[in-house]
């Protein structure tokens, strides 16, 4: 079985978010980047396969020589290779595209994306790249087993979750519940060392359009001071609430 992970390189949580060129460009300066959180959750289980089940896993992304690093962690982790398309990510459907290419040249069984980067949240690329493909599709993915030639997922819906049979070949958006938090692997030195030698090759990109544009960027209104009020002053909180804060 050959399980591609497609990794995406986004920063981290506690980082400070700001823009540039007029609120147009994603400031990079002093960001710190890691895996993608839903892409780390299925490459987790892509591992487990690769253990239990002799699966091959290659991570893919599409990004410039600064995604590297990120690849080279995931390596750590446990997968077999690597492949960067060496392009900036425009936009959904022009990632979805690279990967297009990347899957049909390597017949993999089983691709396994995030269902939506951290950074963007656009989660388009999982569903493009199935519809691109012809391949069945699983979005919210919360489970996944694979029998031979079938497999069996789960994926979140209002209320509850809906259980699915599906045949391989299979494109899956994966979430938190694919594997336990406590499960998520961090790089050993052992791992470390190994990843120094695994094969990571860099793909041209192939021509696709860029189908969208960002065109600015804004941040949430900051929220504004709290206002205290004296324990007796009963009168002046209901005065605020009912003229400044228009609640009452």
């Amino acid at each position: 079985m050959k399980i591609l992970v497609c990794i995406s390189h986004v920063p981290d949580t506690t980082s400070k978010i700001n823009f540039v060129n007029g609120d147009s460009e994603f400031d990079t300066n002093g960001v710190q980047y890691v895996i993608n959180p839903n892409d780390e959750y299925g490459l987790t289980r892509a591992i487990w396969f690769q253990e239990q089940q002799g699966a091959t896993v290659t991570i893919v992304n599409v990004g410039g020589v600064d995604t590297e690093p990120t690849l080279r962690k995931a390596l750590a982790i446990g997968a077999n290779d690597a492949i960067r398309i060496n392009a900036t990510p425009t936009d959904g459907f022009f990632v979805a595209k690279q990967l297009e290419e990347v899957v049909k040249s390597g017949d993999y069984d089983i691709v396994i994306c995030g269902k939506e980067s951290l950074d963007y949240n656009g989660g388009m690329v999982p569903g493009m790249l199935a519809g691109l493909l012809g391949y069945n599709f699983v979005n919210s993915c919360t489970e996944l087993t694979v029998n031979g030639t079938s497999a069996k997922a789960a994926r979140e819906i209002d209320g509850g979750k809906e259980i699915i049979l599906a045949s391989l070949p299979l494109v899956i958006g994966g979430q938190k519940g694919l594997v336990e938090e406590k499960d998520l692997r961090i790089p050993n030195m052992r791992g470390i060392m190994t990843a120094r030698t695994k094969v990571l090759t860099v793909l041209e990109p192939v021509a696709a359009n860029n189908n969208t544009k960002a065109v600015k960027f804004e941040k949430p209104v900051l929220k504004s001071a709290v206002k205290l009020f004296s324990a007796d002053d009963l009168d002046g909180l209901i005065n605020a609430l009912h003229n400044e804060a228009k609640v009452i």
